[in-house]
């Protein structure tokens, strides 16, 4: 093989369309761009190495095929393949954000009648639950904390507070809700969760949000079923299974920093698990299962306690990194040093000679990549603890062009008001979003009094969806196409009342208020660079999760705060205060009355004196009659 020094250009972050944001079943073939051999002239990096782009099976063929003889293995390709990357992203703030991928792709087919009884990458448990509730899509995550978009910008994949579950079932499914209420008590089996707590009350059937990420033609939304539990508690136990399911477990590779007591410990985590059916090639004439599973952590500055702006691995995880997974075809660790040029912001240590760049969230990026396949990587030491120094602290972060947050008006505990607001901070340019809520039975919306308004104006959406709710069986559904005018906010209020539950329905620590799910925008934002349409390319797994077809804007979904109501709630202390005075009263009255009919009296003599029995005992030694 000969040794080339190319410049990568890695197009990331794909896209769905607002109204059909599936990927079709056959992508165009795109070359890649010239600009991908061409040298970028940067002071700090001229003596490293751009890492090559992978290609494909045939490129490499035809490299090796001029002087140099590839003898054939006897050895068969495995149909499956692992994937493992960390991402660490230094925050302005000081905090860090670091996002685990792990990837499985296996060539074959859950749909159809045959069996599949091996496995060797893929998770049998998940293998299972596909083929037996005929799953095409599933997405779950679990999340503690809430993303603040404004300090640490976008994520690479977003998800609400606490329990998220969305699930595009196959088109053979008969009974969708019976086959719903059964995967929620499986899943909930499988990751230790409460997520069979999901009913008709808490899921929706969207119409035109959560569009299939994988293959997908058909796109009707009666096998789709979405649910929240916005108040569900994210813990070991949660984790454990989750990390079961890796190849390598937590024994080898990345998986080994994933240490509990430190990622509980952070400002914000999040783990999720997302199964869908891939294309093998840009013609898509088969097809592959992907399992990919992420977890984000953003730890913080000042709750870690450390009182400097320093971070490494072993701070961050208490563990440092001595060797990839053995199973792992890739495992890479990217340092995003974009904002870093020259060195002048932070210093790495060790240095690495690799960079690449990959088109993350509509701008491009440029990272410092760690190959764990490499032992040169680990050093004389055999060990890897990158390690982060800032060096000033000056510098500022790009306004993320869309944002969103929502909270609740009004006083007393008859009515209230939702004010949902959006954030367009693109400076000229307009682009519509797609707003979803999922509202309680127990919040009785007025739709009459539905507003929205865009700088003092009036904002009709081109297009509303609303589903009523009904009390005790399903929640309200709201969905609404809304064009966002740039440079503005835009403000979505309606009003609610409070209904009175039965005193068996309330939680235990009713005063505490009962939790209203997020609520979820999602929009295809502009795009500063061309975004890469071939969904097939080799890329880094963190920019390659949502597809792309537009080249001009990337598919970009939000999730508000959840909300916390407060409802009418009776005195609970008065059934207490009703029983321990009832109980009083018939102990005391019933008790003396049970004594008075029960008791018998008798008539009982005084016992003698002491005198009087010594004397009766002197006469009876005389045999006198006693007195």
């Amino acid at each position: 093989m000969r040794n080339y020094s190319v410049f990568a250009v890695t197009d990331g972050q794909d896209s769905p369309s607002v109204s059909t944001p599936h990927v079709a079943t056959q992508n165009t073939p795109q070359t890649a761009p010239e600009t991908a051999e061409r040298t970028v002239e940067q002071p700090a990096v001229q003596d490293r190495q751009w890492e090559a782009t992978h290609g494909d099976a045939a490129a490499v063929k035809q490299d090796t095929s001029d002087g140099v003889h590839v003898v054939p293995s006897p050895v068969p390709h495995p149909s499956d393949d692992f994937q493992e990357e960390l991402v660490l992203r230094p925050l302005h703030s000081g905090d860090i954000y670091a996002s685990f991928q792990f990837r499985v792709r296996w060539d074959t087919d859950f749909t159809r009648g045959n069996k599949v009884s091996h496995y060797r990458l893929f998770p049998k448990s998940l293998g299972h639950v596909i083929s037996k509730f005929s799953v095409r899509e599933l997405h779950i995550s679990f999340t503690q904390g809430y993303w603040r978009t404004m300090q640490w910008g976008q994520p690479f994949l977003p998800s609400p507070p606490g329990a998220e579950l969305w699930v595009w079932f196959q088109d053979s499914v008969t009974d969708v809700d019976g086959t719903w209420r059964e995967l929620t008590n499986v899943l909930s089996g499988i990751f230790c969760a409460s997520l069979n707590f999901i009913d008709s009350t808490n899921t929706v059937q969207p119409s035109a949000s959560f569009k299939p990420l994988g293959i997908g033609n058909v796109t009707d939304h009666r096998f789709l079923r979405y649910a929240t539990l916005p108040r569900e508690i994210v813990c070991t136990e949660n984790l454990t299974p989750w990390k079961k399911l890796l190849p390598c477990g937590s024994k080898a590779g990345l998986a080994v920093l994933l240490k509990s007591e430190k990622l509980f410990h952070s400002s914000f985590h999040s783990q999720a698990v997302h199964i869908r059916p891939v294309c093998q090639d840009w013609q898509c004439k088969t097809t592959s299962w992907e399992l990919r599973q992420t977890m984000n952590v953003v730890f913080d500055l000042h709750t870690s306690g450390q009182g400097k702006r320093e971070w490494s691995l072993f701070k961050m995880f208490s563990r440092t990194l001595t060797e990839a997974c053995p199973l792992a075809s890739s495992s890479k660790i990217y340092i995003d040093i974009t904002d870093n040029p020259q060195g002048e912001q932070f210093e790495l240590s060790p240095p690495s000679p690799l960079l690449s760049q990959a088109v993350v969230m509509g701008d491009r990026r440029t990272f410092s990549v760690y190959d764990l396949t490499q032992q040169t990587t680990f050093g004389t030491t055999r060990s890897l603890n990158v390690l982060i120094r800032w060096k000033s602290s000056e510098g500022h972060m790009l306004r993320p062009l869309l944002h969103a947050e929502r909270y609740v008006a009004g006083y007393g505990l008859q009515t209230g008001e939702i004010h949902t607001l959006m954030y367009n901070n693109h400076p000229y340019r307009s682009f519509p979003v797609l707003l979803l809520d999922s509202v309680p039975w127990y919040l009785r919306l007025y739709i009459h009094t539905l507003t929205v308004t865009s700088k003092g104006k009036s904002n009709n959406p081109s297009y509303i969806h609303y589903q009523p709710s009904k009390d005790r069986v399903r929640p309200h559904l709201l969905e609404m196409l809304i064009q966002l005018p740039p440079n503005s906010v835009t403000e979505v209020t309606v009003q609610f009342e409070r209904a009175l539950l039965k005193w068996t329905e309330y939680t235990p620590d009713p005063n505490h208020g009962f939790y209203v799910g997020s609520s979820v925008v999602s929009s295809l934002v502009p795009s500063i660079v061309a975004m890469d349409t071939n969904s097939t390319q080799e890329r880094p797994l963190f920019s390659s999760f949502f597809p792309c077809k537009e080249e001009s804007s990337y598919f970009v979904r939000v999730y508000t705060e959840p909300l916390l109501v407060n409802l009418p709630t009776p005195d609970f202390s008065m059934p207490y205060n009703v029983i321990c005075l009832t109980c009083t009263v018939v102990a005391v009255g019933y008790g003396s009355l049970y004594n008075l009919l029960t008791r018998s009296f008798q008539i009982e003599e005084p016992s003698p004196g002491l005198a009087k029995r010594l004397a009766n005992i002197i006469r009876k030694i005389r045999g006198v009659p006693p007195l």
